[in-house]
This record gives C-alpha cells, sequence and structure tokens, in this order.
C-alpha cells in the first residue's frame, strides 16, 4: 500500500537560498572532472613513449561515450523521483530507484556481454596504430566490466538530485576522482603497472562510487516498496519510465551529432582552425560546467512542483533558477571577453592557433548569452518529465541547424558553422519556450 503525505500541506519555500544549496554542490564537483582526466594523461606520459598516452585517451573516449548513452537515466530518474516527492509518495521515491538501478544493471551487462563488437567497431571508426590499439584494448577490457556500477551511479546521483541532496553527489564525485588519481600515482608509477594501472584505478574508483552512492540512498531501502516486485514491475510505470527515457535518449543523441559534426565539419578548413575551434568548444564547456548546478536546481524544483500539481510554484521555481542561470551566462559571457585572449594563450602554445582562436572569440562570448534559454529549458522541461517536448524541439532544432550549414558554410566558412551551431542553441530555446506555457498548464 502507498504511503502518500498530503499534497495540500505547506511545502518549503523557494528561496534563492534553496537553489543554490542545490547548485552549488553540482559546480563544485564539475571542477573535478578536469582534474582526473589530465592526472590519467600526465601519469602515463611518464612512461616516456606516446603510445600509452594516445591508448588511455582512446580507451577513455569510447567508454566515455558508450556512458554517456545512459545519461537519460539521471534525468528521467530526476524527474520521476522528484514528481514522486512532490507527491509525497514515499513508497513510489523507492520503487522509482529500483527501477533505474535494474536498467543500470542489465545495460551494464549487455554492454560486458557485446563488448567485442562494440570495441571493434569503435576502432573501426577510429582507427589507431597497432601499438595504441593494443593498449587501449587492454584497458577497455578491464573498465568494462565495472560497467553496472558505472551506470548505476547515474541512477543515483538521479535520486539523490531529485531528492535536493547535491552534497551526497559532489562528495560521491570527489571519492571516485579522489580516490582514481591516488591510485593512479600507485598503480601506474609506484607499481609500474602503465595502461592496466589507469584501469583499473578506473575500475576500484567506479565501484567506490556505486557503493557511496548506494550509502547515501539508504533511506529508499529502508521502506519495503523498494523490493516490491509487483510494484516495481508496474506495467504502467515501466512504460512510463521506458517513453520518458527514450524520448530523452534520442534528444541527446541529435545534441551529439551537432556536436561531432562541428568537429569534423571544422576539420575541412585545416589543421590551424580545427584547433581552434577545440581551443573555444573547451570555453562552452566551462559554461555548461557552471551552468549544470542551476539547471539541475530547475529539474529539481520543477520535479517537486509538478508532483505537487502546483503551477504557480512550476512558474516561481522558473523565474528563480532562470534568474541565476541567466546571471551564470552573463558572467561567464563578460570572463571570455576580458579573459579569452589569454585563456586561449594558455590552452594553446602555437602562434597561429592562438591568433586564429582569437578571430573567432566572440563567437564565445555570445553562445552563453544565445544559450542560456536552451539551457535552462532543458532543465525545467526535464523536472516536469516532458521527454516528448524536449525531443520534438530538438528534432526542429536539429533541421534548423543543417539548414544553417548549408545556408552560411559557403558563405561564411569557419563563421558560418559557429553561427549556424548557436543558431541552434537559439532555435531550442525558442522551440521549449514556446512549449513552456503549455508545461505550466498541466501541472494544474
Amino acid at each position: 500500500m502507498s504511503t502518500k503525505a498530503n499534497t495540500t500541506a505547506p511545502a518549503a519555500p523557494l528561496t534563492h537560498r534553496r537553489v543554490l544549496k542545490i547548485a552549488l554542490p553540482i559546480v563544485l564537483s564539475n571542477a573535478t572532472v578536469p582534474i582526473l582526466g589530465a592526472v590519467d594523461v600526465g601519469v602515463v606520459g611518464q612512461m616516456g613513449e606516446a603510445a600509452p598516452i594516445g591508448a588511455v585517451a582512446m580507451g577513455a573516449i569510447i567508454l566515455t561515450t558508450v556512458y554517456w548513452i545512459f545519461g537519460f537515466l539521471r534525468m528521467g530518474t530526476v524527474g520521476l523521483v522528484g514528481q514522486a516527492a512532490g507527491a509525497g509518495d514515499e513508497d513510489e521515491v523507492s520503487a522509482w530507484l529500483t527501477r533505474a538501478l535494474l536498467v543500470a544493471g542489465i545495460g551494464g551487462l549487455s554492454l560486458i556481454l557485446l563488448q567485442v563488437p562494440l570495441f571493434w567497431a569503435a576502432f573501426q571508426l577510429s582507427p589507431a596504430s597497432a601499438e595504441v590499439e593494443t593498449l587501449a584494448r587492454g584497458y577497455l577490457t578491464i573498465r568494462i566490466w565495472t560497467a553496472p556500477a558505472a551506470i548505476a551511479v547515474y541512477a543515483l546521483t538521479g535520486w539523490l538530485i531529485a531528492m535536493e541532496r547535491t552534497g551526497a553527489v559532489f562528495w560521491i564525485q570527489l571519492g571516485m576522482n579522489g580516490v582514481n588519481i591516488a591510485l593512479n600515482f600507485v598503480f601506474v608509477l609506484g607499481f609500474g603497472w602503465g595502461v592496466e594501472g589507469v584501469a583499473i584505478a578506473t575500475v576500484i574508483a567506479e565501484v567506490l562510487g556505486a557503493a557511496l552512492g548506494l550509502w547515501f540512498c539508504r533511506a529508499a531501502f529502508v521502506r519495503p516498496a523498494w523490493r516490491d516486485r509487483a510494484r516495481v514491475l508496474e506495467r504502467a510505470k515501466l512504460v512510463r519510465m521506458a517513453l520518458l527515457n527514450t524520448d530523452i535518449l534520442l534528444r541527446s543523441a541529435m545534441l551529439m551529432v551537432i556536436f561531432s559534426s562541428f568537429v569534423f565539419i571544422g576539420a575541412r578548413f585545416g589543421d590551424v582552425t580545427l584547433a581552434a575551434n577545440e581551443v573555444l568548444i573547451q570555453f562552452m564547456y566551462i559554461t555548461a560546467h557552471a551552468m549544470d548546478g542551476f539547471a539541475f536546481a530547475a529539474e529539481t524544483l520543477i520535479a517537486r512542483a509538478y508532483g505537487r500539481g502546483d503551477g504557480r510554484r512550476v512558474r516561481r521555481a522558473a523565474l528563480i533558477t532562470g534568474m541565476w542561470g541567466l546571471m551564470i551566462c552573463v558572467v561567464t559571457a563578460a570572463a571570455f571577453l576580458l579573459a579569452g585572449p589569454w585563456l586561449i594563450d594558455v590552452m594553446a602554445k602555437d602562434a597561429d592557433v592562438q591568433q586564429e582562436a582569437r578571430a573567432y572569440l566572440w563567437w564565445m562570448v555570445a553562445a552563453p548569452l544565445l544559450g542560456c534559454a536552451a539551457w535552462m529549458l532543458d532543465g525545467i522541461f526535464i523536472g516536469a518529465a516532458r521527454g516528448r517536448d524536449m525531443r520534438n524541439m530538438m528534432a526542429l532544432s536539429f533541421v534548423i541547424y543543417w539548414g544553417a550549414i548549408f545556408l552560411l558554410l559557403p558563405v561564411m566558412g569557419n563563421h558560418g558553422l559557429w553561427a549556424a551551431l548557436l543558431i541552434s542553441f537559439v532555435a531550442r530555446g525558442v522551440t521549449l519556450g514556446a512549449r513552456y506555457p503549455a508545461l505550466e498548464r498541466a501541472a494544474g
């Protein structure tokens, strides 16, 4: 029997303090991610050979891309759990976590079983030297065994974000990355295990991350609903979850194609322009890391308001998180305008690349301002679990992006490529914005 609280009871006020409490731990945890990547490369770089560096980079990007596919699990879990929490249905809060972990387990085991054709396809798409491929395969065959744990972290962090426990997410990320970094030094520099040492360190860190996540989510396992087979496997809930996750997956796949095509098309303009684009795209990642915290706050607060059936709280949550998101975008745009040339010089030492990147810097000044609405509305629609709207509006933006590529690339060259990317941001913001009134009305 479901234990459901009275949703007419007073809810916690939507304040700036509450938004910051959710957002800041995410911003801090994001800051640890590039440090780990730098250490992975740095420790194998001490071996004095190029092949191990390439192997770690290739192996990591292959698994990162594969695991990224399961990012829908985090986003979908936030919306579904947050709405159950907003409705006061504590049993469903527990049951949704079990469902998400089941998906993670099935997905992870499938990757283990399919590792041979999966890795073959990856190396066909990204061919490397025989030495690099051999080392990368060794790295991948070690890391793939923790696929269920690595994917489970998406489900666990989604549940914690929905429960406004982003501090726990920070500790999971810090614990994983801290242990990974420490073990890299021990296994690679201390024991001389090379590329395999990096893989083993990551395996241990991923298992630790999943264990920490389960510990932080232990409140979900207090209620018997988490292991109530009839409830967990209820057909209507599983169908809802499958449809939402499929929509989010399709939306994310189109977004990935946009960014991947940006890199591939940019390569047509030569090595210098390709390198300059890669330097500048890091500015966008900086913005995304800063914005994530406030987009996650929007996901959580919108989901809870939606669960309560309170349209006015939905609007309040959208406005207050959107205000912070806009502030971050303005600050990052100003920072890129003032410090952009210095950042370019730090990231690229080649004078031609520096000069080329400066020629396109103003696109990165405009990017946070033009992309702000899309990034924040993504969070709002995730919280409302309106995956179909996200999928459809992304499809429209996808078509508009390719239309802009077709029209602008022949006329403007690489400037046309950047314009098309930013036009896709604007299109996503405008189309999602057009669907927002329906989202708010559906909340009640």
